[in-house]
């Protein structure tokens, strides 16, 4: 056990904070063996009305999963953290109680996992969203399959290939949070919740009206470009574009792994029409494929361990990418498919 992550009863509050700081609060995996036995435990205590999850840190709720312990472990990858951490997306997803995510600062990846899947996710004024795992190799995983496909329009298949960003407004008006809030008003919506004030209403109170910074134009950029069911009709529609936002959109798929980028889109379709459970199998699919290849690793090198950023992915081009390898990604494992508990 360690100190990475803490739990409390405050009133009628279940009350978890993050506090790996130094490291951002990467996910190791004690953190998630603890969440998860910590929500079925306040599940069927009775004087839980609901769980919160806050964060420490002042910079991040949470920067992702821990990445270099994936690194060093090449050759051997720890596929029980997975099988793990996925059934805890699912646990959250389908968790009986209010499960709220105050979040500011920092969230991707691993964070994105323990928050989204959530009934309230609530967004402060410095929250820095992405999926960003297509730049080293990886994959939107934690449940992305599924959350992605559900933003508006096509933003998050947007976000899935590019690994853009987002800020407090455009995680509110696309989808990702259901609430934006000044992180300042955050412990007093422990306290009323914790006093036994209905969440909704507390939420509500404090509740921001704001606009997306995307205009209607670049938000129809996207819509046409990545409605299409290839990255070579993608990248095509977004060439023929004459729209400032088209360029932009090109620039951020410049540089990322190429495989990763067309992985993404094949989950974005699947996921589109599958359910939460369904969503899962698929990435513990994908892993199991992606860990035994060289972009993760290439990705990592580069950005954490070299720091050189000038990965050398194979293949280096989108067009270059082998639809069959591709698919090869989402087939059914040989044996040990990920399995969930009855709720």
């Amino acid at each position: 056990m360690s100190n990475d992550i803490t739990f409390e009863q405050r009133g009628a509050v279940g009350l978890v904070t993050l506090e790996r700081v130094k490291a951002l609060n990467a996910l190791s995996y004690d953190m998630v063996k603890q969440l998860a036995a910590k929500l079925d435990e306040w599940k069927t205590d009775n004087s839980i009305k609901a769980v919160i999850v806050q964060s420490a840190s002042e910079k991040a709720f949470s920067a992702g999963g821990d990445i270099r312990a994936l690194y060093d472990a090449k050759g051997n990858p720890p596929f029980e953290f997975f099988w793990d951490e996925y059934r805890l997306n699912r646990t959250i997803y389908r968790y009986p109680k209010p499960y709220i995510s105050l979040i500011n600062g920092i969230v991707m990846g691993g964070g994105v996992g323990v928050s989204v899947h959530g009934k309230y996710v609530v967004a402060g004024e410095n929250i820095m969203f992405a999926m960003p795992e297509v730049g080293i190799g990886f994959f939107p995983d934690v449940g992305g399959t599924h959350f992605l496909p559900r933003m508006k329009g096509k933003t998050g298949t947007y976000l899935a290939m590019t690994g853009a960003r987002l800020k407090q407004a455009d995680c509110l008006a696309l989808g990702f949070a259901t609430h934006a809030i000044n992180s300042d008003n955050y412990a007093s919506i422990i306290e009323r919740i914790a006093e036994g004030q209905e969440v909704d209403e507390v939420l509500q109170s404090y509740n921001l009206e704001l606009d997306s910074t995307f205009d209607e134009e670049s938000l129809g950029v996207i819509d046409k470009a990545f409605g299409h069911e290839s990255v070579d009709e993608i990248v095509a529609n977004l060439k023929a574009s004459d729209n400032a936002f088209a360029e932009k959109a090109l620039k951020q798929l410049a540089g990322k792994s190429p495989t990763s980028v067309h992985v993404a889109l094949g989950q974005m379709l699947r996921g589109a029409k599958s359910d939460f459970e369904e969503c899962m199998v698929l990435e513990y699919r994908i892993v199991h494929r992606i860990l035994h290849e060289d972009d993760f690793y290439e990705g990592v090198r580069a950005t954490i361990v070299d720091k050189d950023g000038a990965p050398e992915w194979n293949p280096a081009e989108l067009e270059s990418v082998d639809p069959a390898q591709i698919e090869a990604h989402f087939a059914p494992l040989d044996s040990g498919e990920l399995t969930f508990d009855e709720i």
